[in-house]
């Protein structure tokens, strides 16, 4: 094919893209849909500009608004999280972790962290697994012990085994809190004194739950005792992709030499702008989303329990996030549902769970789906949409019926559901295609 055809082709896979979307219904728990607002932020030229350093401290001119956006984005991080100091330049959640670990920690250095089948991120990970805290920092990475039943870190087998690796001399320098599957808030209160008491640096990642922790229903880690928040600013926080830092003005120093020149050049400046219109609408309208996606998450989970799924948490009431986990093995495996979900319209995401490792099971195929509601959410979806949900869900799984019909049912629900909610400006369709040619 020729250049101009191919170029066509990337326009045409484009919108068939926001015309799929706009009749599915997107369960991946980290993504969320940006309001009309953070996507012109993001289509403005601060795409096209540098602005290396710190505002007024630039290595670029050119630099004037874009230090004024720069502060305002600041101000209202730092408003929204009642923190000292942000940084929120990270252009990621993983460069926000990297940036933490090259403050706070050298390489070599133990970390315990949450291990993936128990909800860990990649970047907590080993060397051997190519996870980021291993492979990039050189980090030596220990698991908390888990507790399968309550879906959380479990604390009295957390102290023993680190009375164990201070006895082998093995003592973190670093522990590591959050997570990728994260369904109840984790026992940072609980650990935090014992913790410090071998002088670890707590870092909390809440970068699935930080629209959560700014409505003020989650947890509030730095009040818990965590000396760092990092997070990604596009799941549960329904900004553009990125990542943001929070710490207390004590760490400010080693935090922006670890983010510039540590681990980023540029940082994304259209990425900064729409992160502040976002940090704007979650201090307006945060509290009553936040509300909304934790009372969804609870219904669906139950209703998914109702229709025939084991969903996973039951003992604690099966979530108190934006996600709900199901293990699927009775009726194939995370990959096969992945893919059988998906000719249906509904987009989910496979999910490694407590028990597979064990059983030989692996990423392709684990045992489970992982299901989040901060999409659907704020597309205006309510407590009586999430148990039509389940049973679209159990009507491809479970009672194995034409997935074209249901897919027929899934764009008749989405057909109510066409803007963004909990915004300022949320006219234009959630995933309307902007054609600037």
């Amino acid at each position: 094919m020729s250049a101009e055809a191919l170029y066509n082709d990337v326009f045409e896979k484009l919108e068939r893209h926001h015309e799929w979307f706009n009749e599915s219904i997107p369960l991946i728990a980290s993504e969320n849909i940006p309001s009309p607002a953070v996507r012109e932020a993001l289509a403005s030229d601060f795409g096209n500009r540098y602005a290396e350093g710190w505002p007024g401290e630039r290595v670029y001119a050119g630099c004037t608004y874009i230090d004024e956006v720069e502060v305002i984005c600041m101000q209202l991080a730092q408003e929204l999280y009642n923190a000292e100091f942000v940084d929120v330049r990270p252009p990621s959640g993983v460069l926000a972790n990297l940036a933490v670990y090259s403050a706070f920690t050298q390489p070599k250095d133990v970390m315990i962290a949450p291990s993936i089948p128990a909800g860990g991120h990649i970047s907590h990970g080993k060397r051997e697994h190519a996870g980021t805290a291993g492979l990039v920092h050189g980090l030596d990475v220990e698991f908390y012990p888990f507790d399968a039943t309550q879906m959380n870190i479990d604390v009295d087998k957390t102290k023993q085994k680190v009375e164990r690796m201070v006895q082998d001399n093995k003592t973190p320098k670093m522990a590591m809190f959050g997570g990728s599957l994260f369904l109840f808030p984790h026992p940072v209160r609980e650990l935090v004194d014992f913790l410090k008491g071998y002088n670890m640096h707590i870092n909390y990642d809440a970068a699935h739950v930080a629209g959560l922790i700014a409505g003020g229903v989650f947890q509030d880690p730095l009040r818990e005792g965590a000396d760092t928040m990092t997070m990604s600013t596009h799941k549960t926080l329904f900004g553009p992709q990125g990542g943001l830092i929070l710490a207390s003005d004590t760490h400010s120093d080693d935090i922006k030499k670890a983010v510039f020149p540590g681990t980023t050049s540029s940082h994304h400046i259209h990425h900064m702008a729409a992160k502040a219109i976002a940090f704007a609408e979650m201090l307006k309208f945060g509290a009553a989303y936040a509300k909304q996606v934790v009372a969804n998450a609870r219904v669906l989970a139950e209703s998914l329990n109702d229709v025939g799924f084991k969903v996973l948490g039951e003992d604690n009431g099966f979530t108190k996030s934006h996600q709900v986990a199901v293990n699927v093995l009775d009726y194939s495996d995370g990959g096969t549902v992945e893919v059988d979900l998906e000719k249906a319209n509904i987009i989910v995401n496979r999910q490694l769970i407590p028990g597979d490792i064990k059983a030989g099971r692996h990423y392709f195929h684990p045992g489970g789906i992982r299901l989040g509601v901060s999409e659907i959410t704020r597309l205006g979806m309510k407590e009586s949409e999430m148990k039509e949900v389940a049973g679209l869900i159990r009507q491809v799984i479970i009672e194995k019926k034409d997935v074209r019909i249901i897919k027929d049912e899934v764009k008749q629900l989405r057909g109510d559901y066409q803007n963004v909610h909990y915004c300022f400006d949320g006219e234009t369709g959630a995933y309307k295609y902007m054609r600037l040619r």
